[in-house]
């Protein structure tokens, strides 16, 4: 599926790595996407709320349903978050994409997301393909 269709097709994003830090790209770019509509589950160990929205733990315990997995994850971290990505999807039947994002790249998580049927897009951020597309 092309980019410009993920983004037309899906509104509800799950966000692992979310920041609570306003300065750092972990939170514009989801809270840009939130502006933009779209739904926002961030995903955080370490925090309980930002901007007003409940953080959840792990991937597990989103109570919504998760279309993109936008992950702010080390490259070399990325593997772990598709195998949860992938248990969850087995479980609960949803995440259709996951997305990391600009300069994260890990080929042995695409192998693993797209072997299970999910998409998989990595290192392109998702605010500059919004903003190329609408």
């Amino acid at each position: 599926m092309e980019i410009k269709e993920i983004l037309k097709k899906y509104n509800n994003i799950g966000v692992v790595g979310m920041s609570a830090n306003a300065f750092k790209a972990a939170h514009t770019v989801p809270m840009y996407m939130y502006s933009k509509n779209y739904h926002i589950f961030p995903i955080n160990p370490n925090s309980l709320e930002i901007s007003g929205m409940k953080v959840f733990q792990d991937i597990a315990d989103v109570d919504g349903v998760i279309e993109i997995l936008n992950v702010f994850r080390r490259s070399e971290d990325c593997l772990e978050v598709v195998e949860k990505a992938v248990e969850r999807k087995k479980a609960k039947g949803d995440i259709n994409v996951i997305w990391l994002q600009e300069g994260i790249i890990n080929d042995t998580a695409k192998k693993l997301a797209e072997e299970n049927a999910i998409e998989f897009v990595q290192d392109k951020c998702i605010l500059k393909e919004y903003n190329r597309y609408f």
